[in-house]
């Protein structure tokens, strides 16, 4: 018995929605429908050109249906929205960008549909949550958070750099305030399994927990520490592990200046893993055991190893979404790689001073890069004003 494939529709269409979209769409069990808002009319013209160590180079690739805008795309049922959009609430919230899918209009024509989001950060949810509570839906089992493993970068307009040799993501259910629910029901489980379906097919490593928050929350240790730390530098991660080019070898850089590595080893190393056991404290007052289910301590430990073998790689180009933000002049998702952490932890009464550090300078980025995006006058973050949702 065949099934007629899911109806996806993916907002954002960055460098992770990119090879998002293209392996669902590869898969076979989906049909997609990607918002492109600034790339819209260069991908409509041309496609995307995908430079992948894993799939080959692919000119001119397009999903089954592009749309300008969320409002564009509100005109059908979906079974899953996914959000690959950074997750920005000090510039636009998910329920902003989203506003024509949690309208009473559409959900009277459409019902509302299951949302996945493939996005950075800690509390990433909520805002949807509340918009889902707003509109009179039960948002239990209506949310799925992700841990999303991939390196990719958009190296030029229309061009899409894809570094992983695999790619991996957690899925699991949102349970707004619950940290230690460790069951799926039946109805979590099919609700998962069928999002994980067309991701599997397309080339994901998929993953089904029953508790997403502290797979999140593992992710966030690399982004809290090594990509806020690369973006205050501004160089790449492997300036703190990369050997130095050898004579008559292809040179690259950043590497580790072997004059001055002791200096990093004995400073800058043993600061990063202060950083990294400051989560691990967080962790346990959220009630994450130190087991290989929960948060093990190990996690610490392995996450510089990780780093590191991944970093020493002289073919590694990859640049931290932060840090490429910043170097553009964009805004960062402080707020919920950093900012999250430093509010959860003061409400736990758990001392995160290096992290509050990180966060107060980041800030200062994000001042500055959210005073050029709020002054321009060609920002356009909604058509809340659109007649067909008022």
């Amino acid at each position: 018995m065949t099934t007629s494939p899911k109806e996806i529709l993916l907002v954002g269409f960055g460098a992770v929605g990119s090879i998002c979209a293209f392996c669902l769409k590869k898969g076979g069990l989906a049909r997609i429908t990607v918002v492109a808002r600034s790339s819209h009319a260069l991908v409509n013209d041309y496609g995307l050109h995908m430079k992948s160590r894993r799939y080959g180079e692919i000119i001119g690739w397009k999903p089954d249906r592009l749309c300008r805008s969320v409002c564009d795309a509100a005109d059908q049922k979906y079974d899953y929205v996914i959000v690959t959009s950074k997750a920005l609430p000090d510039l636009i919230t998910t329920s902003t960008m989203l506003a024509p899918l949690l309208s009473s209009t559409y959900t009277k024509h459409f019902g509302q549909p299951i949302y996945a989001l493939f996005q950075n950060g800690l509390n990433v949810e909520q805002d949807l949550h509340d918009a889902l509570v707003a509109l009179g839906e039960q948002p239990n089992s209506k949310i799925i958070s992700t841990s999303l493993y991939t390196m990719t970068n958009i190296t030029a307009p229309g061009v899409v750099e894809h570094l992983s040799m695999t790619d991996s993501i957690f899925l699991g259910i949102y349970r707004h305030g619950d940290f230690t629910t460790c069951v799926n029901s039946d109805e979590e489980t099919k609700i998962l399994t069928q999002l994980a379906a067309p991701l599997d097919s397309g080339g994901f490593q998929v993953q089904l927990v029953p508790e997403i928050q502290r797979k999140k929350l593992a992710k966030n240790l690399i982004n809290v520490v090594f990509a806020s730390t690369a973006t205050l530098t501004n160089y790449t991660v492997p300036a703190l592990f990369r050997p130095a080019p050898k004579k008559g070898s292809t040179y690259y850089e950043p590497y580790l200046e072997p004059r001055t590595a002791s200096s990093i080893n004995q400073y800058s190393i043993p600061t990063l893993r202060a950083m990294l056991l400051e989560v691990e404290a967080l962790a346990r007052a959220l009630g994450f055991p130190d087991t290989e289910d929960g948060f093990p301590s190990s996690l610490v430990d392995e996450t510089i190893a990780n780093q590191k073998r991944m970093h020493e790689d002289p073919r590694n180009t990859h640049v931290p979404s932060m840090l490429l933000d910043a170097r553009k002049g964009q805004p960062i998702e402080v707020e919920v790689i950093v900012g999250s952490i430093v509010m959860m932890a003061r409400e736990r009464g758990v001392p995160v001073p290096r992290i509050e550090t990180l966060y107060a300078l980041l800030l200062v980025i994000q001042n500055q890069a959210l005073g050029r995006k709020l002054s321009s006058p060609a920002l356009q973050i909604s058509c809340l004003n659109h007649p067909k949702y008022n």
